[in-house]
């Protein structure tokens, strides 16, 4: 008896051309069987092709594509266990709720008994019961979303795949149904690839995260791996919000030391991902927000803000959001540095105040410039 391969995909050094254009350039990863896998990157990066890829819709120039264990290359989509769920959904507006989940069942030629006993038990699943008998345009864009998903996952797909699903939706609708998308991906047990552009949407659904920029994916890892230890400036940059500096090493001990940046100041640093950076290498620097403690001037001597990172600023402004508030800073030399604030309505920082920016240099992650010697 063999055992049920690990993997429910696997792509091993995928590339595809189009003419001159590399759109997706040796990429490889593996996905464990039941997990939400997202692919995150800016628009242009080649995420879509990718997943056309592994839906069947494009063949790669180069490599191979692994479902269950088995190769799918040459193999067209209809007959690939794998689903998708595009952003607009194509739900069928001339078919009410059952018969939109039940169309791809009576493709397969499945009976009617069998196919009234899984499309009930697919709207059991997603929580939605009551609605067989609904037409398309009676549902909510939350329900549509999950109908779009009941369609897929009543034909048991290996993997369902989702190409900015939550695109359409409106803000509070998007935030309710990541945390949606993630039960009922528990609920199928089922892996979920998940294609996007908001960092958001990756971070709190996802299992493992791959960041993809310029055809390639440049880390994968789980969400708290990619915010707290990115390999590359390119994820320091695009997980989560940074500041960031540009300047030149003046003094190094590999790990870490101090870098004189564009606007002359000296920033004690450590080197992200374990890299060795020597003196005169030319670097960016990323520092986060949460990091940075913003201290009133007349208050520095009694504040308990302390790193070996200190810069004086001018408050610009503040940007109210509850507990995760946060103050723009105008630096010496006009930069703008974002940090996070506690506000109270009592005793607030207000714009216009003198304060130093406090942060520790284990906090400054420090990566080598891109064609930097």
């Amino acid at each position: 008896m063999t055992n049920s391969p690990m993997y429910d995909l696997e792509c091993i050094n995928i590339a595809k051309s189009f003419g001159s254009i590399r759109a997706v350039d040796d990429v490889s990863f593996d996905i464990p069987s039941g997990s939400f896998f997202s692919i995150l990157g800016p628009s242009g990066c080649g995420k879509t092709t990718l997943m056309r890829m592994i839906a069947g819709f494009e063949e790669p120039s180069a490599g191979d594509i692994k479902i269950k264990g088995r190769s799918v290359l040459g193999t067209p989509p209809n007959k690939r266990n794998v689903k998708m769920v595009f952003q607009h959904l194509a739900l069928f507006p001339m078919m009410n709720v059952y018969e939109n989940i039940a169309y791809g069942l009576r493709c397969n030629g499945v009976s009617n008994t069998e196919i009234k006993r899984k499309v009930h038990d697919v709207l059991e699943r997603i929580a939605l019961p009551d609605v067989a008998d609904r037409e398309i345009h009676q549902l909510s864009g939350g329900q549509k979303q999950r109908i779009a998903i009941a369609r897929c996952m009543v034909l048991d797909p290996d993997v369902l795949l989702l190409d900015e699903p939550l695109g359409a939706l409106d803000l509070k609708l998007r935030e309710a149904m990541k945390i949606e998308l993630k039960l009922l991906q528990h609920q199928f047990n089922t892996t979920f690839i998940y294609i996007t552009h908001d960092q958001s949407e990756a971070l709190v659904m996802s299992d493992h995260v791959a960041i993809m920029n310029q055809g390639q994916f440049e880390q994968i890892g789980k969400p708290q791996e990619l915010y707290h230890h990115p390999k590359t400036a390119f994820v320091a940059g695009f997980v989560g919000d940074s500041n960031r500096w540009s300047g030149k090493v003046k003094s190094s001990d590999g790990s870490g030391g101090k870098v004189q940046t564009e606007q002359g100041l000296e920033m004690a640093f450590t080197a992200a991902g374990g890299l060795k950076i020597p003196e005169g290498a030319g670097v960016d620097i990323f520092v986060r927000p949460e990091f940075i403690h913003a201290v009133r001037q007349t208050d520095a001597e009694s504040a308990s803000a302390t790193g070996d990172n200190r810069m004086e600023g001018i408050v610009d402004s503040l940007l109210f959001n509850g507990a995760n508030s946060r103050v723009l800073v105008r630096g010496p030399q006009g930069e703008l540095i974002e940090a996070d604030v506690t506000l109270t309505g009592d005793d607030d920082i207000k714009p216009g105040e003198n304060v130093y920016l406090f942060w520790s240099s284990r906090q400054a992650m420090c990566f080598a410039s891109r064609g930097a010697a």
